[in-house]
């Protein structure tokens, strides 16, 4: 591998040996150095500052424990701090989806359980029919032929011998006033 004429390998590597030796100074010099280029790339990476900061942590902690670990003829010390990122960094992403990964297979189980109870079900057809019941008739029918016996809106309007623009604004309508009737809160079952 060709050396880069521009980089100093022997202040690299003499940094780097105070740094594995213990040398405080020496690791502030290097925080202090490349701490705002490694930050930089992990907020990219990241897309949240705080989280960037936290990784950026375990990077120069990481760098703390392993600097004699370094090889100056390897790469620069930027380069291996930017390894070292790159490598938490997609470790901290890889549990952010596994994470959001269990959240949502746990969102969807009590979901799935909430549906499956007889309970709700009950609940839920009541509050389906007493929405459907607040609906001027016009509506509720659009609503119902469509929904429960699945006709398309032409079927609707040959059936109901109506325009097919009055079909559409009948189940727009009414469907609109369903969704205002299920946000308000409702008692649970008893």
């Amino acid at each position: 591998m060709a050396q880069n004429p521009t980089r100093d390998i022997s202040s690299e590597s003499k940094l780097m040996a105070r740094v594995a030796s213990g040398d405080q100074e020496a690791f502030a010099e290097l925080f202090d150095s490349r701490a705002p280029l490694i930050l930089g790339v992990l907020i990219r990476m990241l897309g949240q500052n705080g989280e960037a900061e936290e990784v950026l942590q375990e990077v120069f902690l990481q760098a703390w424990m392993e600097a004699g670990r370094y090889r100056p003829y390897d790469s620069s010390v930027t380069s291996w701090l930017l390894l070292l990122a790159r490598s938490r960094g997609i470790d901290r992403i890889r549990r952010r989806e596994a994470r959001s990964r269990r959240e949502l297979a746990d969102h969807t189980n009590r979901a799935l359980k909430n549906c499956l109870d007889p309970s709700n079900l009950v609940h839920e057809r009541l509050q389906v029919g007493l929405a459907l019941d607040h609906l001027p008739v016009s509506q509720r029918t659009c609503i119902e032929l469509a929904y429960y016996l699945g006709l398309s809106h032409s079927e609707i309007a040959e059936r109901l011998a109506l325009p097919l623009g009055t079909v559409k604004s009948r189940i727009k309508l009414g469907v609109a006033r369903l969704h205002e009737w299920f946000e308000r809160p409702f008692p649970a079952p008893a």
